[in-house]
């Protein structure tokens, strides 16, 4: 088990032109600079092989949270493969994962995609949606020993966005992957089973959950 602590604050500060100036006088508003803590000394432990569910509404610092992970991840040692940092070629579906055509067929459909005019479109040609889960793939090849997806699902239907998050956490548990997701969605928590769910809600509050 390896414990991570998280500090994190932002100060903010209004640049003061003659438009904001009348705004501020004309609501009474104060201009001084102001300190927003968002993470103050937070732990969170995690074993090689959990699933760790990140929730929290939009500007709540989920993103942010996952950021910190990442970087304290790959500072000690740990392959993190994050599906926003997947590029993808220009080329068509079935030869942008696996060794053979029969890996690429079993990665693309534990990532959701099974249609065979899929496997042969190239990724502009490609819905926001087919494409994530073509990013999913990739993750899943990449032999990282963590895989993170923030935004988890957001351009996915919710039937689609279950299916995904089941297959996802299975094949995770199988090969002792630790995956790590961030989504304002809270209805993938039976498809995921996380082994830590994290609620972040505004300013420092953070409610977490260990799984029995």
């Amino acid at each position: 088990m390896t414990e991570y602590t998280i500090s994190k604050s932002f100060t903010s500060s209004v640049e003061r032109t003659p438009r904001v100036l009348e705004i501020a006088e004309g609501f009474g508003l104060g201009l001084t600079d102001k300190s927003f803590v968002i993470y103050d000394r937070l732990k969170v432990e995690i074993d090689q092989g959990d699933v760790v569910y990140i929730n929290g509404q939009s500007g709540s610092g989920k993103s942010l949270l996952l950021k910190e992970l990442i970087r304290m991840m790959r500072e000690e040692g740990k392959i993190v493969a994050d599906l926003n940092e997947i590029q993808l070629e220009e080329k068509p579906v079935i030869e942008l994962v696996g060794r053979t055509t029969t890996e690429a067929a079993d990665l693309l459909a534990k990532a959701g995609i099974s249609d065979a005019w899929i496997y042969i479109r190239k990724p502009s040609e490609l819905s926001d949606g087919q494409r994530y889960r073509l990013k999913l793939a990739k993750v899943l090849e990449s032999g990282a020993d963590v895989w993170v997806a923030d935004e988890f699902g957001a351009v996915l239907d919710r039937i689609t966005a279950k299916c995904v998050a089941f297959n996802l956490q299975k094949v995770a548990r199988r090969l002792g992957k630790t995956l790590m997701v961030a989504t304002t969605h809270t209805d993938l928590k039976d498809e995921l089973g996380p082994s830590l769910t994290i609620m972040k809600r505004f300013r420092e509050r953070v409610d977490m959950e260990k799984a029995a």
